[in-house]
């Protein structure tokens, strides 16, 4: 497996590639809050270098916004402490007004980009072992993991279609397990002096921070703190999505940005899950995506109508029940550069899905019962099995074992009544 290089530490205010005026209004702020503060304390509050915070504080004493209060400790090499002024603190009070974002310093938005490019997920490569391992916990067709595979590999857009509870949500997300290199992602990024918060606790997955290559410049240096080291990203949205979601996020309040779902999943998989269920038609979401998928970036805008560009860079990821001529458009539809239909289980495929649901609950089953259940109910009614049914009543019948105070078994009579809370008319064929 190879690595992606992080982002080298910055050890000069032009090394940052932030402007200093932002700079300085984000350690006033911190100031605010510690009262009394270090360079070492600021340094690891904004996550720059000491060699880029003392001059800013030295600025700031010789602006009158700062002042010094002695040493930290009894020894001389204690570093100073360091105050707001009267006059820093209402130049702080004004820079709280103008944005209340307190956290690490952002990187550029250049950096973030040349970032993302050098950790491209499609230049990961996922082998057959490794999506068959990744898969391992769910009982598929070979054929169906061979499709998969080049379309992973692609880093481009997949459309994964058919009946419902055949496992479409879970190959998603499974799919997203089959990598297994580090990235690296920003805490937050400045656009035209506007801070995105970028990192998310929920979305992204810390990782130990891979080792560089041999002789790579990381080697003689010390990674930026100002990023992350990630696994993947694996980012799933459902009937909730809408095309405000797609945007950025403006707080009127706190006066900064949260970067969109989709953003926050660069250089990962991104799952838009019942895609056809939407409150919007999935025309209109494809139609918002046409560039992006396409080309591999997106536009973005800011409250102020500043418009700029950043990398696309995810497998995107449909899973649909619905027919996907009823989704849009022939034209549109071939934006999605993969089209893989998950079958139903068949017969084997059903029997093996019950049997290890059986396993794992610690039930046994008698094979011989299992074969004239599935001929009773799903030959002779002609009814389409689906993955999701084993455990449904699996479940059912441990209910009622657990209400009649008995052991957990598998009997026709508890066969026949787990079916009749199976489906809405258990009695009806196809």
């Amino acid at each position: 497996m190879s690595t992606n290089e992080p982002p080298i530490r910055p050890e000069t205010l032009e090394e940052t590639g932030i402007e200093k005026g932002l700079l300085l209004r984000l350690l006033a702020k911190w100031m605010t809050i510690r009262d009394t503060a270090t360079p070492s304390q600021l340094a690891g509050d904004i996550m720059l270098s000491n060699s880029v915070v003392i001059p800013l504080l030295e600025e700031l004493v010789s602006l009158g916004m700062v002042e010094s209060r002695g040493l930290a400790g009894q020894e001389m090499s204690s570093e100073i402490r360091y105050a707001l002024t009267m006059q820093g603190g209402r130049w702080a009070a004004a820079a709280f007004e103008q944005s209340q974002y307190v956290g690490p310093a952002p990187v550029p938005l250049d950096a973030f980009c040349d970032q993302i490019e050098s950790q491209k997920i499609a230049s990961e490569h996922v082998d057959h072992d490794t999506l068959a391992k990744s898969l391992s916990m769910l009982v598929l067709p070979e054929m169906l993991i061979n499709q998969l595979g080049p379309a992973v590999n692609s880093g481009k857009s997949i459309l994964m279609y058919g009946d419902p509870g055949n496992g479409k949500t879970s190959i998603a997300e499974a799919l997203g397990g089959a990598f297994d290199q580090t990235i690296y992602v920003p805490y937050s990024i400045e656009v035209g002096g506007q801070i995105i918060s970028f990192y998310d606790e929920i979305v992204h997955s810390r990782a130990e921070s891979a080792i560089p290559s041999q002789g790579s410049a990381y080697n003689r240096k010390v990674m930026d703190p100002r990023w992350i080291a990630c696994k993947r990203p694996v980012v799933m949205t459902g009937g909730e999505l809408t095309i405000e979601m797609l945007d950025l996020s403006f707080n009127p309040l706190s006066k900064f940005y949260e970067a969109p779902l989709h953003l926050k999943a660069a250089g990962g998989v991104f799952i838009v899950d019942d895609f056809g269920r939407q409150n919007v038609s999935s025309q209109l979401i494809l139609n918002r995506w046409i560039v992006p998928l396409e080309r591999g970036f997106d536009f973005l805008t800011l409250h102020t109508g500043k418009k700029f560009t950043i990398p696309f860079d995810e497998l995107v990821i449909f899973s649909t029940n619905i027919p996907p001529k009823t989704l849009a458009d022939e034209a549109t539809l071939r934006r999605l550069y993969y089209k893989i239909h998950v079958p139903s289980p068949g017969s084997d495929d059903y029997l093996k899905i019950f049997n290890n649901v059986c396993r794992e609950r610690n039930i046994r089953i008698d094979q011989d019962l299992l074969l004239a259940f599935y001929e009773k109910y799903y030959q002779r009614k002609n009814i389409t099995p689906a993955g999701y049914q084993p455990k449904y009543m699996v479940d059912h019948m441990i209910a009622a074992c657990d209400y009649y105070g008995i052991d957990h078994v598998i009997n026709e009579e508890l066969l026949d009544y787990a079916w009749q809370h199976l489906l809405v008319d258990p009695d009806a064929g196809n």
